[in-house]
């Protein structure tokens, strides 16, 4: 039974309508880079061997491009559910800073508030973070939809990419690659952001002698490790002198 009377249910209708137009355009460049990004991991999931429902329930049960990405390698590779756990944690783990910074965000958000939670991603965050929502739009619901239309837009890519992969008979030998270049241009933009450079050289020098030390076959979770470890004991000179 609805909690509103039937009195009130246009004035609901109402309020969702504008939260949504208001959301709805601010997520338009997300729809472009999703989609783009979506049907590369679709596809790369089914020329590896896996069924289109395979990205398109890990898109919308995860949704976590980077880990989904990583996660092709590793449901090809041997069992190894320790070294999954800990390479999960380190990929995603920005998300416990992003979730602890929106305490305040989401108060009062009520039955909205657990997928907000689930649904948080980079685009998202930075979205509902950096709006200025009008006073006649309700901010619980202009975030809801918010994330609501990104986690559809990586669903779509991701099940046109594993639908579309079925029938690709061009050689796609180098496919995974996407995945690295988007790390290269996350890393640009930061590098770009940034007055100084303390952070990003600190993850380029631990991942480069990770690389010599481990070998490539083993040097991402050290090279995580390593860098949490160095920016957590410099954070406060590298704060004080502008580096963050």
């Amino acid at each position: 039974m609805s909690n509103y009377p039937p009195s009130a249910i246009p004035q609901r209708i109402s309020v969702l309508k504008s939260a949504f137009k208001c959301a709805f355009p601010k997520t338009l460049p997300i729809l472009a880079g999703f989609l783009f990004l979506g049907i590369s991991y679709g596809v790369y999931m089914r020329v590896s061997g896996f069924s289109f429902l395979y990205p398109m329930l890990m898109a919308l049960t995860i949704f976590g491009g980077s880990l989904e990405f990583v996660a092709v390698s590793l449901l090809l590779g041997a069992f190894a559910p320790l070294q999954t756990l800990v390479m999960t944690l380190i990929i995603q783990a920005r998300h416990l800073f992003y979730g602890i910074s929106m305490f305040e965000k989401y108060k009062g958000t009520g039955i909205k508030k657990p997928y907000l939670i689930f649904g948080m991603c980079d685009e998202s965050f930075s979205i509902n973070c950096s709006s200025e929502i009008p006073q006649n739009v309700d901010k619980g619901w202009f975030m809801f939809f918010v994330t609501l239309l990104n986690h559809f837009y990586w669903v779509l890519g991701a099940t046109i990419g594993g639908i579309l992969g079925s029938f690709i008979s061009f050689n796609t030998d180098g496919l995974e690659f996407v995945m690295t270049a988007l790390f290269v241009v996350i890393f640009l933009e930061q590098w770009l952001k940034e007055k100084k450079h303390y952070s990003s050289l600190i993850g380029v020098l631990c991942s480069a002698a990770c690389l010599v030390i481990f070998g490539k076959s083993s040097f991402l979770i050290p090279t995580m490790i390593y860098i949490v470890l160095f920016l957590t004991f410099l954070k406060k000179p590298i704060e004080q002198d502008g580096g963050l």
